[in-house]
């Protein structure tokens, strides 16, 4: 194996993409930065760009190869890798596998957690408008939602929201298996309920004392949003992000909605047959009111790379509390013990080569999504995998390609 090759397997296991959500918070503790990365952490230091030349489009080509009906891993993939050191994009696989239809660049699909990186950034600017104070209790904004007393809750800041260290344990559900949740599917879930599950389990552990990466943190931000805003999530997140970046793919389906709305690739899953091998099962259709605020969004690679740049540079949250992005709490996750890696609607992933990169992963069944880059924004990814173990714990090995050849360095 080559010192190449070396090099961009240790990133993609840096990176801790992997299919499920369980992985986000058993990634490796971040990497200290160093070089460029690390003068650009100074405050106010000026530095090179992390990325200066383009995308190595053989490798991005080679990482894709092969995805289709008939690959273990992946039935489609839609890359899209941008940024000041120049732009490359590429698909491959099929959209439908029933009918062979070809995997189309427009496509829309459900992009899972990336979900939570909008409603941070509407928090944010709420923050910014003095809508909201990030240090004040939640509960003094939305009281009676989370239980005090003996017990129950100690105040919650809307920061420790932000960050997942709030201590709200995950509510219980019809199971963590796809055959319990495909049983499910079609369930309308009530965010208010789903609190209330939670809320009634009593608290994981004191505010700010650990980081534990759940939806339920999400769920309650979506609550505050329309507490603070007047008006439902939906119609906020459109206000505020959606129409003014001129995000016309991107949607919160409604509370009853199953379908995925307009020209979309199918999302399969993965099951054992009983006399041996596996079969896919198509998981296009599902209601994600479970997921709402933590998890709902349907959109496209293009929309989300407009999103992406446009948050980096400024554009979405101001400056000020854009900083709460790309801030760690100084804790340890709860579930790995190892340093917390996630910020406000973002994570630090920290590279084999110490550069550090900030974004989003998110996963459904059927649907594999990834959101970042350099903050410097010399290089960007979002993605599209339709994999079919998308909340599988082993890594997905076509995204676990796509990332190593959007951010290797080309010599």
């Amino acid at each position: 194996m080559d010192v190449r090759t070396r090099t961009l397997i240790a990133t993609a296991l840096a990176l801790g993409i992997a299919a499920g959500p369980t992985a986000a918070g058993a990634a490796p503790a971040p990497a200290p930065a160093s070089g460029a990365a690390a003068a650009r952490v100074s405050a106010g230091a000026e530095a090179p760009p992390l990325y200066t030349s383009p995308p190595d489009a053989a490798a991005l080509r080679k990482a894709i190869a092969g995805v289709g009906a008939d690959n273990k891993d992946a039935t489609a993939a839609l890359v899209r890798v941008g940024g000041t050191s120049g732009r490359w994009s590429g698909g491959a696989g099929v959209a439908d596998v029933r009918t062979g239809r070809k995997a189309f660049e427009e496509a829309r699909f459900r992009a899972g957690s990336v979900t939570k990186t909008f409603t941070a950034a509407v928090v944010l600017q709420l923050a910014a408008e003095g809508k909201v104070d990030l240090d004040r209790p939640v509960q003094q904004y939305l009281q009676g939602l989370l239980p005090s007393g003996p017990g129950g809750f100690e105040p919650i800041s809307v920061r420790q929201l932000l960050n997942y260290t709030s201590g709200i344990p995950a509510a219980e559900g019809p199971g963590d298996s796809f055959e319990a949740q495909y049983a499910h599917r079609f369930d309308v879930v009530d965010p208010h309920a789903l609190i209330a599950r939670a809320a009634a389990r009593g608290p994981e552990f004191r505010p700010g004392e650990r980081q534990h990466y759940l939806n339920i943190d999400y769920t309650v931000l979506g609550v505050l949003i329309e507490k603070l805003t007047g008006t439902s999530y939906e119609q906020a997140l459109s206000a505020r992000i959606l129409r003014p970046l001129g995000l016309h793919r991107t949607s919160v389906p409604s509370p009853a909605e199953n379908r995925i709305a307009g020209p979309h690739h199918h999302g399969y899953q993965a099951v054992a047959k009983p006399g041996g091998g596996t079969s896919l099962v198509d998981v296009t259709e599902w209601n994600s009111s479970s997921n709402w605020a933590a998890g709902d969004l349907i959109s496209t690679t293009a929309d989300l790379e407009r999103f992406t740049e446009a948050l980096f540079a400024g554009r979405v949250v101001p400056k000020a509390q854009l900083e709460e992005m790309f801030t760690v709490p100084a804790v340890t996750d709860f579930e790995s013990g190892e340093d917390a890696v996630q910020t406000a609607g973002m994570k630090r992933f920290a590279l084999a080569d110490g550069t550090v990169v900030y974004g989003k992963t998110g996963s459904r069944f059927g649907y594999s999504t990834v959101i970042g880059g350099a903050r410097d924004l010399s290089r960007t990814l979002v993605y599209s995998v339709n994999s079919t173990d998308a909340k599988g714990r082993d890594m997905n090995q076509v995204a676990y390609g796509i990332v190593a050849a959007a951010f290797a360095r080309q010599s």
